[in-house]
């Protein structure tokens, strides 16, 4: 009898594990639609547009599966991968995984690894293995894990003109740097000052939108070169801070608003298929998209393209 209990429970495992991969694979291939309408929506304006998904390193293949080969629409559609905690996760941390998938997909796109670092002892090791893949890096220590410093050192620091990502040396992630400054012009002075191929910022600081003034600043480093200016974009969950939110917004109100997000008070996970929070993001005059295309970045940096992993259709 205890065989039998044992086998039927096995079989149901086996059974829940496989449903859940199946609808896992279902929202993946939505965010791969996701992430290329949202490419053609900025392209439409500027076929040079720079594309940069953030995580979920799958999507780059064809049925979210190496074996099967690069899917070439979604590789077509954006111009490199941006990848958190791949050699570090606080201590090292190899993700073999991820790092045979990016192996495959740095053929054709740029690779952008942000480690977190418990110790910067660590930090040269660090470096050198992104360096040895052909990857670009951003290693950020303890006290930047919302990458909201500027680093005193430049990785392969340069004075080449950076006009495409494939170009790029190094980058800079300040996304959460606003508190650091009492005002948006401080703040775009001292990143003025820096020399980093790439800057990944956030379009807003406080509640406005920068201006196409404000980003044309920063598109000359310091010592003469031109560089890149990209817009980061959450397009995985919702941020309670932002101009979309309203006040009778919360968990399930709207139904799209999905799930909480663990560490992220201020986030909540979307039913990123939804066509309201689409709208949101792309495809109008009122859009996310529409905002960063205005301030005249050179691309946009799209974060929590992971969602699919957790959230499968209802």
């Amino acid at each position: 009898m205890k065989k039998i209990v044992y086998l039927l429970l096995f079989v149901s495992v086996v059974f829940t594990s496989c449903s859940k991969e199946k609808k896992s694979n279902k929202a993946g291939l939505k965010m791969q639609e996701f992430v290329i309408n949202i490419s053609k929506y900025f392209r439409s304006y500027d076929s040079d547009f720079i594309v940069i998904p953030q995580n979920g390193e799958e999507l780059a293949f064809t049925d979210l599966d190496q074996e099967s080969g690069l899917n070439m629409d979604y590789v077509n559609a954006c111009d490199g991968l941006g990848i958190e905690e791949l050699f570090y996760n606080g201590d090292l941390s190899v993700d073999d995984y991820r790092l045979g998938l990016l192996r495959t997909a740095k053929s054709k796109l740029k690779i952008m690894v942000a480690d977190y670092l418990n110790d910067n002892s660590n930090y040269n090791d660090d470096v050198q293995r992104c360096l040895n893949e052909g990857f670009i890096c951003f290693p950020r220590l303890r006290s930047n894990y919302y990458y909201n410093e500027i680093p005193d050192t430049v990785i392969n620091e340069d004075t080449l003109d950076i006009t495409k990502l494939a170009d790029a040396q190094n980058y800079l992630y300040v996304i959460g740097l606003n508190d650091n400054y009492s005002n948006k012009d401080s703040l775009i002075s001292a990143l003025a000052q820096t020399n980093w191929d790439v800057i990944i910022m956030d379009l807003f600081f406080a509640d406005s939108p920068l201006s196409k003034s404000d980003v044309a600043q920063l598109k000359t480093k310091a010592n003469g070169g031109k560089r890149l200016v990209i817009a980061y974009m959450n397009i995985g969950s919702a941020e309670n801070y932002r101009y979309y939110w309203k006040d009778n917004w919360k968990l399930h109100h709207p139904s799209w608003l999905k799930k909480p997000y663990e560490g992220y008070e201020d986030e909540i996970w979307v039913k990123f298929w939804d066509q309201e929070w689409q709208d949101i993001i792309y495809g109008n005059d009122d859009s996310y998209a529409k905002k960063i295309i205005d301030a005249g970045f050179d691309g946009v940096y799209l974060d929590n393209v992971e969602a699919f992993y957790s959230l499968y259709f209802d």
